[in-house]
């Protein structure tokens, strides 16, 4: 089966609206890009949407580098009902993507998918879990039809799988490693180590600095509030970070939203962080991801922040309930995932 061929067949029109999840990194933004210039070559104009900000200075450098033009939901005023999205890098129906006027037609992700109580159909979904980065689903499209890739295109792929497996080290298959040899040999070199020399800011510190500060340690299992309103990059970024820690296999990381409690969760592979997200966030709110890697959001009741601390608590305490779940009642599929993780 030729997957690219079988999304070209479900497109009805002749331009198409390419949504991202919100707040979107750099896998995503390549992946939404690669797949735009190939669409172009069989005569489908689309558009790149996404809700949110882009956060991170290496990503806004990243864009503005390879001339990528991404545009917020909110500034889409003609989108309707009619109008086919594809999504990728993200799923229909998960936390971190709004629900758009338009019909969401195709899916194209690498995150697990998630029974969130309402069935999801596509015309047509390229779903794979097993692989590290959605990027490397779209380089293969290229290469599966000899498409030629130019140099830009490839930059983006390069750096989208480059940092969603923190420089192949998280969650990578034998495919990621084989198109990112590939676009190794293809990429500008010298943009992605730019973007890599300079990815923080000075206030990011104290982000950092809060996480330090609040951490709590339970068994191997941490907790840490990045401070108010922090970047949701920089959410995962600390997350990734409190994993380096001797004492630490499994991190929840957290920042007090204005709407919400939005989360970033990792596992040194004791546990399935995307099913413990899942799981521990049902009923308050929502969240998933890979064996490795996962994210949640709890969104305040209405009335607002009337008890903050008590809902943080319910939190840290339904992870806590869940890991044990895990580790000593879990079942064999979660088990058969885990083993995928590298060691």
């Amino acid at each position: 089966m030729n997957r690219f061929k079988e999304i070209i067949n479900n497109i009805s029109g002749e331009h198409v609206y390419i949504q991202t999840h919100n707040f979107p990194d750099p896998d995503a933004i390549a992946s939404a890009y690669g797949l735009s210039v190939l669409l172009q070559r069989y005569g489908i104009s689309s558009s790149i949407c996404y809700k949110g900000k882009i956060e991170r200075y290496s990503t806004n450098g990243f864009i503005q580098q390879l001339g990528i033009k991404v545009t917020d939901l909110d500034h889409i005023k003609d989108m309707d009902e009619t109008d086919e999205i594809i999504l990728v890098d993200s799923q229909k129906g998960n936390s971190n993507i709004v629900d758009a006027p338009g019909d969401e037609t195709i899916c194209i992700d690498h995150h697990p998918t998630f029974d969130s109580g309402e069935p999801v159909q596509y015309r047509y979904a390229d779903i794979r879990p097993e692989l590290g980065a959605c990027s490397t689903i779209i380089a293969q499209y290229y290469f599966e039809n000899n498409i030629q890739m130019d140099k830009k295109v490839a930059t983006a792929l390069l750096y989208g799988i480059k940092t969603d497996t923190m420089g192949l080290s998280r969650g990578v298959s034998l495919l990621d490693l084989d198109i990112y040899r590939t676009l190794f040999k293809m990429s500008n070199m010298a943009i992605i180590q730019s973007l890599e020399h300079c990815s923080l800011k000075f206030d990011d510190l104290k982000a950092y600095a809060n996480a330090i500060n609040t951490i709590k340690v339970y068994d191997n299992i941490s907790f840490a509030n990045t401070g108010y309103n922090c970047p949701e990059a920089l959410i995962a970024s600390i997350s990734d970070f409190m994993l380096d820690l001797v004492e630490v296999n499994f991190s929840v990381v957290y920042s007090i939203k204005d709407d919400g409690i939005k989360l970033s969760v990792r596992s040194m592979g004791m546990v399935n962080a995307g099913t413990v997200t899942n799981r521990a966030l049902a009923g308050i709110g929502g969240g998933g991801g890979h064996a490795a890697m996962a994210g949640g959001f709890v969104p305040f009741e209405a009335g607002g922040k009337s008890d903050i601390i008590s809902l943080i608590g319910l939190i840290e305490e339904r992870f806590l309930e869940e890991i044990a779940q895990c580790r000593f009642g879990g079942d064999e599929q979660e088990q058969e995932e885990l083993q995928k993780l590298p060691n």
